[in-house]
């Protein structure tokens, strides 16, 4: 199943990941890209949306060949 929060970005299959980047860079609140303490948390999310990402792509070249 694909992560809700990936399903919002509406990105592609197509798209690269530093297209995933951006959608998700941009998914998030200022506010919440400006405290340094949360960087960890921040790059744990792009990680995961990045692994989503992955996976997707991986189905939809399982469900083409």
């Amino acid at each position: 199943m694909t992560d809700p929060t990936y399903q919002r970005l509406g990105l592609l299959v197509t798209a690269s990941p530093y297209a995933v980047l951006r959608a998700a860079v941009r998914a998030l609140h200022p506010d919440t890209r400006a405290v340094r303490g949360f960087r960890t948390a921040r790059k744990r999310f792009y990680r995961q949306m990045l692994c989503a990402h992955a996976a997707r792509q991986v189905e939809g070249d399982r469900s083409t060949g």
